[in-house]
Parts: structure tokens; C-alpha cells; sequence
């Protein structure tokens, strides 16, 4: 009898935790999430700086410590598929080779391996613990609502802490003094924060969908005031992306969305906003073009740069050494003024001049990937996600709007040197989980019955991987145990 039925019983142990972990969409909080999301906060917002007692506690390395701890001692809380076995976090690693690579034949070796070991490192490990504690929907669910928080903080931060001011050659008077953030990087990060808030949005019910909605009023005004025509280009690109892709929500939905979201733009726009973004229509007026220093000039020495270092680039961080150093504009400088060792203020440039042209492919693989492949996926899912339960939906969206942030992404850091900071390596953790959560949603329909297996075996192939179903009880069976709380 007991041996019938286990044969009638085949959904045990980890499979039964699959179809528990894909029952609610809520949060989840044991401890290695929790210390995951509150230091996504702290990466994202950099709140903590504004409270110089709790900034020198260092709480980031804290965090990070004890989720390392905590994930050693309980390996099962993790992810139990390799996550190098997805694309994103394999690109993730190479960049991290390359630039040690970069280091050891780079023009200063003190200098890019300081930064490696001060910054890049905890970049590199902060990706990773996120994508190994993805174990399914909520996991994922969790951290996109961290960055969304971390983004709710820094508006509100950015309309009533920081200060304005008018820089010289500037006609806005726009954000300062943001602590790590000047205001143009402000624009990379609310970009993909404008995108993961109206995914949520997609699935948020009653006190959190107004919440959400708060956080979009905000993040159009933060915007606005931080008077970047870089994150004013990123916003348009943005916002069309979401329009155009985002299916799985109604076009009278999405129109009242960017709507609410360019109102908010428009109210915040502080003196001279409209002036300055006037400003992209005439570029060679712009100092960019014309200054020894403008963003012209430095993308002309970044490809001379490329050319002489072409396999492992200046070394990492070496770019501003590389300016007061070998750069062309030294000799006219000797006779017209001091030199100032800047940075490319393009990621793009700050890649390839830095690592190398391979590292530059690497990373412009890993952005584009994060724009083509979550679509590829989508075309995969079930149709019936779209219209399916909060779960489903929220995958599917997930799949939409996770290109739209990487579009985002794409169009800012053209403007800013952000190759190297968290957010795309965030991304890269996050599109990891997409995939490991869509697989174990697939199964878990499997498991509870929502897909009935048909005679014989056959398979779905899911964003490359192929989902073997048995003829008699549809499942794969596997060994370890697997725990979702």
C-alpha cells in the first residue's frame, strides 16, 4: 500500500516546495533575503550616507559579510541551479578576468588594483549573492521592489533634502551636493528605477499600487530637477520603450502611466530646465563639443586610447591617469592652463579604454543581451500568463520591462562612467533570476497540475533550456531539498 502510493504521489519534497513558493506573490523575508534587500537599498540610495553615525559603521560590508556568512552556513536557502550556467552572470565573470587582466598590463597597477579590490570586487560579489538567492518568482519579486524603494528614497530626497544650484555655463538651476551621485548619474539610476516601478505596478493591488504611483510622481519629478539632458534622453527612451513593448498591459493604461509620469516631469522642472534641454538641439553650441574636456574631445582621445591598448585597455580606473599622463592634450596644456585628470563621462568609452576592446564587446554583449533576450523569452512564455495569476503576470511582465530599464540604461550611461557600478550588474543578477524563476514556474504548473502531461515524452524549449516532461506524472525528479522560506 505505502508503496502505491508514493507511486500516486510523485510531487515530494522539492516539488512540492516549487508549488508552494509559486502559490502568493508577497515579499519574502528570512534572513539572507532580508540582509539582501536592505543592502540594495543601501547601494541603490546610498541613504545611509545622510547619517554620517551609520555611515561609518560601514553597514553595506556588514550586510554583505553576514549574507555571505548565512549563505555559507545554509546552502540550501540558495539557488539550486549554478547560476554561471546563465549568460549574464557567465558575462559578469569575464568582465571581472578581464579587468584583473587589465590591472596587470594596464599603465598603473597600484591604481586599478585598488580600485579592484576597494569596489569593482564588492560590485562583482554583490551581483552574484543576488543571483544565487533567486530560487524562484518571489525571491525576484523582492529585490525588484528594493531598487523601486531604494529609488522612492532618493526621490524623496533629491524634493526635499538636496539643495539647488546654478552651475556656470548652465542655464538650470538643478541637484548638488548628492553624496556619491552627481545629478547625471541620478539619471542612470532612475531610469531603471522608472521601468521595475511600473512593472509593479502591473500586479500591485490597493495600498501598494498607490504607493507605487507616489514613487512614479517622484522619480518624474527627481528627474526633472536634476536638469541632465542625459536622463532627459534616457526618460523619452524610456517611456516609448514601455509604450511600444509592453503588451501585457492595456494602451489606456499605459498612456495614463507615462502621462502621470511626464505631469510629475513638468511640474518639477526647476528655472531654466526647458532651456537647457533646448540646448541638445544645437551641440556644437555646447562646451561638450567645443572644451578640451567636453565629452567630444574626450570620446576622440578614449578611441585614440583604444587604438594603443587595444587588448586589455589602460587598466581599470585608469582612464583619468591616463589624462594627466600620456594624453594628447599635455602639450597645449603646458602652454594654456593646468590639466585636469577627468573621466570619459561615457560608459561606453570608459569600457573599451579601460579593459580593452574585449572587455568593451563584453559589456556591450551583457547591455544588449539584457535588451534582446528577455524578449526571446517572452515569445516563449504561455500566452495565458499575460492574463494569468499574479505570479505569471508578473513574469511575463518582467520579461518587458526588464528591456525597457536596460534601454533606459543604455541611452544615460552614454553620458556618464558607470561601466563600472552596481546597477547593470544588479540587472544582469536580476535577468539571471528571471530565467531560474520562469523555469520553476513552468515546473510548477507541471507539479500542480496545471499543465496535464500528455502521453509519450516531449519538451518546451524555454530561453534555452529544454524542459523534459515525463509521460505519467510530468515532473523532473531531482534530489536535494529545497526550501522556499
Amino acid at each position: 500500500m505505502t508503496g502505491v502510493a508514493r507511486r500516486r504521489d510523485p510531487v515530494r519534497g522539492r516539488e512540492r516546495a516549487l508549488v508552494a513558493a509559486t502559490q502568493t506573490l508577497r515579499m519574502v523575508h528570512d534572513p539572507l533575503r532580508t540582509a539582501l534587500f536592505v543592502l540594495t537599498i543601501l547601494n541603490i540610495s546610498r541613504v545611509h550616507q545622510h547619517y554620517p553615525m551609520l555611515a561609518r559603521m560601514r553597514p553595506a560590508l556588514l550586510l554583505v559579510v553576514a549574507s555571505i556568512g548565512y549563505a555559507y552556513l545554509k546552502p540550501r536557502y540558495l539557488s539550486p541551479t549554478n547560476v554561471l550556467k546563465r549568460w549574464p552572470m557567465r558575462l559578469v565573470l569575464i568582465l571581472g578576468i578581464l579587468a584583473c587582466c587589465s590591472a596587470a598590463f594596464g599603465i598603473s597597477l597600484g591604481r586599478s588594483a585598488g580600485f579592484f579590490l576597494d569596489s569593482y570586487a564588492k560590485t562583482l560579489a554583490y551581483a552574484f549573492l543576488i543571483a544565487v538567492s533567486i530560487r524562484h518568482v518571489r525571491d525576484l519579486y523582492t529585490f525588484v521592489w528594493a531598487y523601486v524603494i531604494s529609488c522612492g528614497i532618493l526621490a524623496f530626497f533629491s524634493l526635499f533634502v538636496f539643495g539647488l544650484s546654478k552651475g556656470s555655463g548652465s542655464y538650470v538651476t538643478r541637484l548638488n551636493d548628492l553624496y556619491t551621485y552627481d545629478s547625471n548619474d541620478l539619471g542612470v539610476v532612475m531610469m531603471i528605477g522608472l521601468a521595475l516601478t511600473l512593472l509593479l505596478l502591473v500586479v500591485a493591488r490597493s495600498g501598494r499600487r498607490w504607493m507605487l504611483l507616489v514613487i512614479l510622481v517622484g522619480i518624474g519629478a527627481t528627474i526633472a530637477r536634476s536638469g541632465s539632458r542625459g536622463g532627459f534622453l534616457g526618460f523619452i527612451a524610456t517611456g516609448l520603450a514601455g509604450l511600444l513593448l509592453a503588451n501585457s498591459v492595456s494602451v489606456a493604461r499605459r498612456v495614463s502611466l507615462l502621462a502621470a509620469a511626464v505631469t510629475s516631469l513638468l511640474l518639477g522642472a526647476p528655472p531654466g530646465y526647458w532651456e537647457q534641454m533646448q540646448t541638445i538641439l544645437a551641440p556644437k553650441e555646447d562646451y561638450n563639443y567645443s572644451s578640451i574636456d567636453g565629452r567630444r574631445a574626450l570620446m576622440q582621445r578614449g578611441i585614440g586610447y583604444m587604438e594603443e591598448y587595444p587588448l586589455f585597455g589602460l587598466g581599470i580606473n585608469n582612464f583619468a591617469r591616463a589624462e594627466c599622463t600620456i594624453s594628447p592634450k599635455i602639450a597645449s596644456l603646458r602652454l594654456n592652463g593646468p590639466r585636469r585628470c577627468v573621466v570619459p563621462h561615457n560608459s561606453y568609452i570608459q569600457a573599451g579604454t579601460e579593459i580593452g576592446i574585449p572587455g568593451l564587446l563584453v559589456w556591450v554583449s551583457l547591455l544588449l543581451g539584457g535588451i534582446i533576450a528577455p524578449l526571446k523569452l517572452r515569445r516563449r512564455l504561455p500566452g495565458s500568463w499575460r492574463r494569468g495569476a499574479d505570479q505569471e503576470r508578473f513574469l511575463y511582465a518582467a520579461s518587458t520591462f526588464f528591456p525597457v530599464a536596460m534601454i533606459g540604461f543604455a541611452v544615460t550611461s552614454f553620458f556618464v562612467s558607470f561601466a563600472w557600478m552596481d546597477t547593470i550588474y544588479l540587472m544582469a543578477a536580476l535577468l539571471t533570476g528571471l530565467y531560474g524563476s520562469t523555469y520553476v514556474q513552468l515546473h510548477a504548473g507541471d507539479f500542480d497540475g496545471v499543465v496535464t502531461a500528455r502521453e509519450g515524452t516531449h519538451s518546451r524549449h524555454v530561453g534555452g533550456w529544454r524542459v523534459a516532461r515525463t509521460s505519467r506524472f510530468g515532473t523532473v525528479h531531482r534530489q536535494s531539498t529545497f526550501v522556499t522560506e
